[in-house]
């Protein structure tokens, strides 16, 4: 086990892109660290420079104390599950688990011993005796996993491991490998754009947007109280909606209504108040959005909009609205806009709501929940 200190690293490549700028992050020893973000924001890069596989254009890397800038990829104590778990497709399960111990001439008795012992923690001893191309996906995960394990590492690298199982078999794994490493205690780095991944996986997240570092911080904290628009609009699902207003006085006033402010709102948000008369972005979860109709939203102000679409998913309504507001892109280039322009928000709903499309309805808001960002730079107020 290891602390990895990265600090200022950048990467730039010869043509002047900037890959990484000046990330600086501390993963402490046994820690579960996700580095989460849009494509092409350097998460992957950042990943392979600490693996070695990246050259560092600046700054400094340490694992355990000791500088790794200048160490090949072999040297720095470190295992990488990747995305295509690259297995020997000629060698049982077995001989894939085994190899680097082969390599580093341990004996066959230490070998088989070791390898047992990792089958028996991944649920693999029945399969020891099989190829790659006998195994489901989740089981060709799990040998990627115990062929870095057997290492004994200082820390796990993983490179969006799940990214090619289907949707069942990937809640399935997070939760597995999210219990694994607690068992094992290894300080781990894990890389994915999935940001539900990065929220019930990790003991806390980096949030990166094209090359610097945005926010890293606990799940909670993420979710509750993100700096600024962008991490506020990347983190949850659906995405918060975000709207411009005017504050004046208690309320929040938008072109066809206005929203009142809860009691404490200006202690919640410090900066606030500079605001008074002005422009401002506000936010709200689609889970902070309710159906008046229904007990839930009985007690909360209400605002007028429009049903455009719904989806069932059984358990709850995503529900699609228009609503007499501008909406703000949060600056995720992953994000998928409505291409009809009709509906700028998303409310989370019960499954018990009656709701149809093409309805006029009074859609509910907790304004103890509402979000402030400044209206040029996007950080939260």
């Amino acid at each position: 086990m290891a602390v990895v200190v990265l600090d200022k690293i950048c990467k730039t490549y010869g043509n002047s892109y900037h890959a990484i700028k000046d990330l600086s992050l501390t993963i402490h020893d046994g820690e579960f660290l996700i580095l989460v973000g849009p494509s092409g924001c350097g998460k992957s890069t950042a990943l392979r420079m600490i693996a070695g596989l990246e050259e560092i254009s600046s700054g400094t890397l340490s694992i355990g104390g000791q500088d790794v800038v200048d160490l090949a990829p072999k040297d720095r104590d470190i295992a990488m599950v990747f995305q295509s778990y690259a297995l020997y497709p000629h060698m049982t399960v077995f001989d894939n688990i085994a190899f680097s111990m082969k390599l580093a001439g341990k004996t066959k008795a230490e070998r088989t011993k070791r390898v047992h012992e990792i089958a028996k923690i991944l649920q693999l001893e029945s399969l020891l005796g099989n190829k790659p191309a006998q195994l489901s996906g989740g089981q060709r995960q799990r040998v990627a996993m115990g062929r870095a394990m057997v290492r004994e590492p200082a820390a796990f690298l993983m490179d969006e491991p799940l990214s090619n199982l289907d949707a069942k078999l990937r809640v399935q794994m997070r939760a597995e490998i999210a219990s694994l490493q607690r068992q094992l205690g290894v300080t781990t780095i894990y890389v994915t754009h999935d940001q539900t991944e990065a929220l019930t996986m990790g003991d806390r997240v980096a949030v990166l947007k094209g090359g610097v570092l945005q926010q890293v911080d606990t799940p909670k904290a993420l979710y509750h109280r993100p700096v600024n628009a962008f991490v506020a609009g990347f983190i949850g699902s659906p995405s918060m909606n975000l709207f411009e207003g005017r504050l004046e006085g208690m309320r929040i006033h938008l072109p066809g209504f206005s929203i009142p402010l809860s009691d404490g709102a200006f202690e919640r948000a410090p900066g606030l108040s500079a605001f008074e008369g002005k422009a401002l972005i506000f936010g709200v979860r689609p889970e902070d959005l309710y159906d008046s109709r229904l007990p839930s939203g009985s007690s909360h102000p209400t605002i007028p909009v429009v049903v455009k679409s719904i989806e069932e998913l059984g358990s709850e309504l995503i529900v699609h609205l228009k609503i007499d507001a501008v909406r703000i892109d949060s600056g995720d280039p992953d994000a998928v806009e409505d291409l009809s322009g009709a509906a700028n928000a998303v409310a989370r709903f019960e499954a018990v709501s009656t709701v149809e499309a093409g309805q006029s309805i009074n859609l509910a808001i907790d304004p103890a929940k509402l979000h402030f960002f400044h209206p040029q730079t996007h950080v939260a107020l």
